[in-house]
């Protein structure tokens, strides 16, 4: 069985998506983008801040579902620069300092509205 999970918190989908899936002890959590929560604008230019904003969208994703970044086991960034690489891994690293989960970094052509990067997460509850 599995329980959809939403956070005001967190920027509403603009697709056709959950913020995230509950499945057992497994949280799925979709790509966060630099959206403001209440606002639902673009927060920052450069990668840092939106890293920042992202970073935060998903923590408050995570917390909706009494899940920690001290449980996420894998995360995927997605980079519109590559170059960016260092700005957005310096703010990736304040919230994943103590557990460092799997993570893939990708280039890609474009993200949605946009912005330069988006992060999605899988975590589990330990136990």
């Amino acid at each position: 069985m599995s329980e959809i999970v939403h956070s005001d918190r967190a920027p509403a989908p603009i697709g056709p998506y959950s913020q995230a899936i509950l499945a057992g002890d497994e949280l799925f959590c979709s790509g966060q983008i630099p959206l403001d929560p209440a606002s639902g604008e673009i927060v920052g230019e450069d990668a840092k801040t939106q890293a920042r904003q992202v970073l935060a969208n998903l923590q408050a994703v995570l917390a909706a579902a009494k899940f920690s970044a001290d449980e996420v086991v894998k995360t995927t960034i997605y980079l519109v620069d590559i170059n960016d690489f260092a700005a957005v891994n310096g703010e990736y690293e304040r919230i994943f300092s103590s557990a460092k989960p799997a993570r893939s970094t990708v280039a890609v052509a474009a993200l949605p509205r946009g912005v330069r990067v988006e992060i999605d997460a899988i975590a589990k509850r330990r136990r």
